[in-house]
């Protein structure tokens, strides 16, 4: 692929932004409630230099103060309405309280940086330049309450079976993450509507989760003291 100018001449080779993550997450499962610490490292790909970072916060579609229930026609089509689209017609009071909360943005050395949400957005302003080729390490500090997926729909959030009182955690997009700075357009930085598609850098994950210890874990990626957590029948299988 080509880097090409505004006039369509050809320019520099494609560069691929990329971000680090480490993350230390725990599941709150009495209050369904995700509490969070990431640090990540952002290396400056791109031949700019960059004053700010933006983050999406994807969880705030569930925020009730996010324009996406005012846009979302979908639960008004048809003759009839679900109890799903009764619901969303209250959605400020449905959804009260839930969202990606922020608990602090602050760079490696723990003093406190400029961040502002707009929405499923976090800019955060770095307090110098970032030069092309660079790189700088920050921490956000979040957490948030899930939403019941059955009765909202959604890829993320809880289930409930009532006849052993146990959840079904199914986390997606659980993490403020990096947009994408591109050669084309610059930051990706439109907002998140639950239903589109988008982009990420690519990057390196150290994901460590602390879960009640009833519970089985499922992920991507590849586990690295399965001799502590299994059984010896289990590893040998």
């Amino acid at each position: 692929n080509e880097y090409r100018t505004a006039s369509g001449a050809p320019g520099n080779k494609y560069w691929q932004q990329r971000a680090d993550y480490d993350i230390d997450v725990k599941l709150d499962e009495a209050n369904l409630t995700i509490i969070g610490t990431e640090t990540i490292t952002y290396f400056n790909n791109s031949p700019d230099a960059l004053n700010y970072l933006w983050l999406q916060l994807d969880e705030n579609q569930h925020d009730p103060n996010s324009f996406v229930h005012t846009i979302d026609e979908a639960k008004f089509e048809g003759d009839k309405i679900s109890d799903a689209g009764l619901k969303g017609l209250k959605y400020k009071e449905n959804l009260a309280g839930l969202g990606d909360k922020i608990d602090g943005v602050t760079d490696e050395a723990g003093k406190a940086l400029k961040y502002t949400i707009n929405e499923t957005m976090m800019r955060v302003d770095l307090p110098k330049t970032l030069a092309s080729k660079g790189k700088v390490k920050f921490v956000v500090k979040w957490h948030y309450k899930m939403i019941n997926r059955t009765e909202y729909g959604g890829r993320g959030g809880y289930e409930y079976f009532a006849e052993d009182g146990n959840h079904l955690f199914t986390m997606t997009q659980w993490y403020p993450r990096m947009c994408v700075y591109s050669d084309f357009q610059g930051w990706q930085n439109k907002q998140f509507l639950g239903r589109g598609e988008f982009a990420l850098a690519f990057g390196n994950f150290k994901v460590k989760m602390t879960v009640p210890s009833d519970h089985l874990v499922c992920s991507t990626g590849e586990c690295q003291n399965y001799q502590q957590v299994l059984s010896p029948d289990q590893f040998k299988r």
